[in-house]
């Protein structure tokens, strides 16, 4: 299960969420490499309040990892509470994956791996919930038997990061996301 993150005062909290928010932004424009005094700047704070909560950049990158995760969790809990079908769900997640990509920061897109038990807790509770939506699925007759929880990490990551070149990517983003729930349909005969 997730442990809960420390309780912070309201103004703390708040500063939190804008340097995580601007960090995000400023990540997927800059890198991982982004200045701290970049991501201190856009988030509206002084480089102190950033490094008393951050004191370096692998404790302000795995803060984004571990938030990016939380976000997927919601995503895939909110999925699993999906009614319908297992396939069903697996698209609500694809969709919200999709809604969700501008503020994800994980390792399959260029971010770091987790280096703390916080953040590898979240990122197993997003895998032990895909997997009960993936045995859903194959538990109704909806999803191929085959399909595991890796290849809906992998392709909502695909989902997650756009392509530079491609205009439209909302769109490309939801075909590509019917073709690939296609695919994952248990097939008769």
């Amino acid at each position: 299960m997730v442990t809960p993150e420390p309780t912070l005062r309201r103004d703390a909290q708040l500063n939190q969420q804008r340097i995580l928010a601007a960090a995000a932004a400023v990540v997927h424009r800059d890198g991982p490499h982004v200045p701290m005094a970049v991501v201190a700047a856009a988030a509206g704070v002084g480089i102190g309040t950033l490094y008393r909560r951050y004191p370096n950049r692998e404790a302000l990158l795995d803060a984004l990892t571990r938030r990016s995760f939380r976000l997927v969790l919601d995503n895939a809990r909110a999925a699993a509470a999906w009614p319908g079908t297992g396939l069903d769900a697996l698209a609500h997640f694809f969709g919200l994956t999709i809604a969700s990509r501008g503020e994800l920061i994980l390792p399959l897109h260029g971010g770091p791996d987790p280096v703390t038990d916080a953040t590898r807790s979240v990122r197993d509770e997003v895998h032990r919930t895909l997997q009960e939506i993936v045995d859903r699925g194959r538990r109704d007759g909806t999803v191929r038997a085959d399909a595991t929880t890796r290849d809906v990490v992998y392709f909502g990551a695909l989902l997650a990061q756009p392509l530079a070149a491609a205009e439209g990517w909302d769109d490309i983003a939801h075909r590509l996301q019917q073709v690939y729930v296609d695919g994952l349909a248990a097939r008769s005969g």
